[in-house]
């Protein structure tokens, strides 16, 4: 992780830091809270690395007990950030930390606020888009486009929904339009591949791949033949914000983006500490598997999964959206039974930075889909392309319950997947706020023959091509 990602996460903490220790909180938050009493004025934030030999309930040890394990793993290595005070609680557990990268950085005292006027132009950290300019550039490339675009408004965000600012929830529809197309409908003509990034506020590469993904098939378009041909006969789908809220807070960071994961919601409460926050986690929050491995019933954890199932808009309104554009396909209700082979339909959502290509399922990495042959054989040819690991989230990172591709793929069939951006080749570029300049120089030309590869094949995502091999499933 680098030091420009450790320093957003200091940057970050005091935005919700405490008065008073909330009930309930766990022995890892409780101490966060004590330290920052006790030092205002700078803090010392740490990247753990965290051996687990191998045990299958470490990263749920580690969750429940409220600490922030981040989207990496090498071997049985896990990763956790916290503050000195981490340590004894991690050593409590019966681990054996030992820090990877230490440093302190002054923290701001701001209050979370909407960040931008609605400018494409309007950005933070050396030129991440805000949500505001990332409805901007919607409205104006169908502007621009109207041939090849159309802006759908599908919800509102929790602010937004208590009357206290917040967002809407905007997707774009991009594709050569013909009759019919674009509709909310399920019954499309066309097949269609879905991307959604940024459902995690802080991995900020996640959006501005979506923002490149949605030039590249408008501005290619009669231009370049393969992009030609995928407008032509495929609907492609973007919601480059998920979670407008969480993201409005990353932003107010300015050049030193604060590291909120979660939306906004503070129904229960808004003391947290500096090394936990307020909100929900919406990719533990999807009403499938709910309350599984990879959550955590602690609101101010990172994996806090939210009293319910689907209880946060953001999600309601996404799954809303997913059934207006996909039929159900997948009749059984076992984890085992799977969606016909004649299936259409492909969804992608980004996450940073593990560099893997995941499927599902991710709840639970010794259940497989009905469809786990052509599902791994999808994603292991996705990981060929990018550099990247492929598998099961908890065959290579963690179990993690309640995510949007898991939801896919059970309530309707499609085909669901994640993509974890990362630098997998050691250019400079990992953490959760790489450089900017890494955007343009290093993800996007890694991502966008995934993506078109991607995108080629929501027309018959079950059906394993040459391309992918005819490799047996994994079995565990």
């Amino acid at each position: 992780m680098s030091r420009k990602t450790l320093a957003a996460l200091a940057a970050g903490a005091t935005v919700m830091a405490l008065t008073a220790l909330s009930p309930g909180m766990s022995p890892a938050f409780a101490g966060a809270a004590r330290q920052t009493a006790a030092a205002p004025a700078e803090r010392t934030v740490v990247v753990y690395r965290v051996p687990t030999h191998g045990r299958q309930d470490a990263a749920q040890k580690l969750i429940t007990s409220g600490f922030d394990l981040i989207e990496r793993r090498q071997g049985d290595d896990l990763f956790v950030i916290g503050g000195p005070s981490t340590a004894s609680g991690l050593r409590r557990l019966g681990f054996s930390p030992t820090v990877a990268e230490t440093m302190k950085k002054p923290l701001p005292h701001k209050s979370p606020v909407r960040h931008g006027a609605g400018s494409v132009n309007d950005t933070y950290y050396g030129g991440y888009h805000t949500v505001g300019a990332h409805y901007a550039h919607l409205d104006q490339v169908a502007a621009r486009h109207p041939d090849l675009t159309s802006v759908v408004t599908y919800g509102q965000s929790w602010l937004k929904q208590q009357g206290r600012g917040g967002n809407d929830l905007k997707a774009i529809c991009v594709t050569k339009k013909k009759e019919g197309d674009c509709r909310l409908s399920p019954d499309a003509a066309k097949p269609r591949f879905f991307l959604m990034s940024q459902i995690h506020a802080r991995e900020i590469t996640t959006g501005e791949v979506s923002w490149r993904w949605i030039d590249a098939l408008t501005d290619g378009y009669g231009k370049d033949p393969a992009i030609t041909a995928l407008m032509d006969s495929t609907e492609m789908w973007v919601v480059p914000i998920t979670n407008p809220d969480g993201v409005d807070i990353v932003a107010q960071g300015g050049d030193n983006p604060i590291l909120q994961r979660k939306n906004a919601d503070d129904a229960r409460g808004t003391d947290c500490g500096w090394t936990g926050q307020i909100g929900v986690d919406l990719n533990r929050n999807a009403g499938t598997h709910w309350g599984g491995a990879g959550t955590s019933r602690q609101p101010c954890s990172e994996t806090y999964l939210g009293p319910k199932a689907d209880s946060e808009p953001e999600n309601a309104a996404l799954e809303g959206l997913f059934r207006k554009l996909y039929p159900a396909v997948r009749t059984g209700t076992g984890d085992g039974d799977p969606a016909p082979d004649t299936a259409k339909g492909l969804m992608i959502s980004l996450h940073s930075d593990a560099s893997m290509v995941l499927l599902p399922w991710e709840s639970d990495h010794t259940i497989h889909t009905g469809n786990d042959a052509s599902l791994r054989a999808l994603a292991r040819h996705l990981g060929s392309l990018t550099g990247y690991q492929s598998g099961q989230a908890g065959e290579i990172l963690y179990d993690a319950s309640g995510g949007s591709d898991d939801w896919t793929y059970d309530k309707l069939g499609v085909a669901g997947l994640t993509i974890e951006i990362g630098d997998s080749d050691g250019r400079g570029c990992s953490g959760f706020t790489p450089a900017f300049s890494c955007q343009e120089d290093y993800f996007w030309p890694k991502l966008k023959p995934a993506l078109l590869y991607a995108a080629q094949r929501a027309a018959a995502p079950y059906r394993t091509t040459a391309e992918d091999g005819d490799r047996p499933a994994h079995r565990s």
